[in-house]
């Protein structure tokens, strides 16, 4: 079983991830955890019902360098369920790079269809979900860059442990 705890500034949560389902997305995950990659960045994505969204910029709202893309594991048979986390990117199907999200509620819209990509879910928390929904709730805005869905008090990922 491989677990990561991370460390926002609202608490912490525990992600078991799904190496076996999802195998080049955890890896990448992963060796993004180990280089201290997620260490002072923000979640800059909070849409209430929706999900949260981080791992991409630092406190100044500059994205952080990344490595390359890798494929799209959405057709893995994991839903975007509550609770799940998965591979943000944008709209190009092969774009997630070191950026997550966790699902605050059931987003089947985010799951593969056979006309299109969707976007792959490579692990659950399983821990300190309510710290989750906690930085779901807090009140959004536009901030830095980020127009309508940052969290107006920065949330930041202090750090994040392989366990």
């Amino acid at each position: 079983v491989t677990l990561v705890r991370v460390h926002p500034s609202l608490g912490s949560f525990l992600i078991q991830l799904e190496p076996q389902r999802a195998p080049l997305t955890v890896a990448n995950f992963l060796e993004y955890v180990r280089s201290g990659h997620y260490e002072g960045t923000i979640f800059h994505r909070v849409v209430g019902n929706f999900v949260i969204q981080g791992g991409g910029f630092d406190q100044e709202f500059k994205e952080k360098p990344t490595r390359d893309p890798v494929p799209n594991e959405s057709g893995n048979g994991l839903s975007n369920a509550r609770g799940t986390v998965g591979l943000a990117r944008t709209g190009a199907p092969h774009s997630g790079t070191a950026q997550f999200y966790v699902n605050l509620v059931d987003n089947p819209a985010l799951d593969p269809q056979p006309s299109r990509w969707g976007y792959a879910v490579f692990g659950r928390v399983i821990e300190g979900m309510s710290v989750v929904d906690q930085i779901g709730a807090v009140a959004t805005g536009d901030v830095g860059p980020f127009e309508g869905e940052a969290p107006l008090k920065t949330i930041v990922i202090e750090r994040m442990e392989l366990l």
